[in-house]
């Protein structure tokens, strides 16, 4: 898996140009063979704008997404998939010290920062996210 994550992160990235949020879901899609609608990933484009403005970060925000998605298709109920979504935002919290873009990018926001500043973090935090909703569906199926 940690092998599927660097490769498709770097090329999403670097390739693609895809934000964060897009490489959440792409990525998680791709390990849990979960097609992700167009309008989806088109939606996600929006969440770009959020983090450059410091807000809540794209690595939560496409995994957040991906619970709901991977949740409604397991026919779990609404109230479970929040109840997991919240969870998420609390471990994610936990581990990563903020959910907020600004607080985890490297060295915040600036002017000249070079593309993709936040490779690295998002090969661990989509790792993170993996294994957190491997364990979490596999209780709840």
């Amino acid at each position: 898996m940690k092998e599927l994550i660097k490769s498709r992160v770097h090329s999403y990235y670097w390739n693609d140009d895809l934000n964060c949020a897009e490489t959440t879901l792409k990525t998680l899609s791709e390990i849990f063979q979960i097609e992700i609608q167009p309008q989806v990933l088109d939606a996600a484009i929006g969440m770009h704008g959020a983090g450059k403005f410091g807000a809540q970060c794209g690595l939560v925000e496409g995994s957040l997404m991906f619970i709901g998605i991977l949740g409604k298709q397991k026919g779990i109920e609404k109230e479970k998939i929040i109840a997991l979504c919240y969870e998420f935002a609390d471990r994610f919290e936990d581990r990563f010290k903020s959910l907020r873009c600004k607080d985890l990018r490297p060295q915040g926001f600036r002017p000249n920062d070079p593309p993709h500043l936040c490779e690295g973090k998002t090969k661990i935090a989509i790792d993170f996210s993996a294994e957190f909703i491997s364990k979490a569906y596999e209780s709840n199926t």
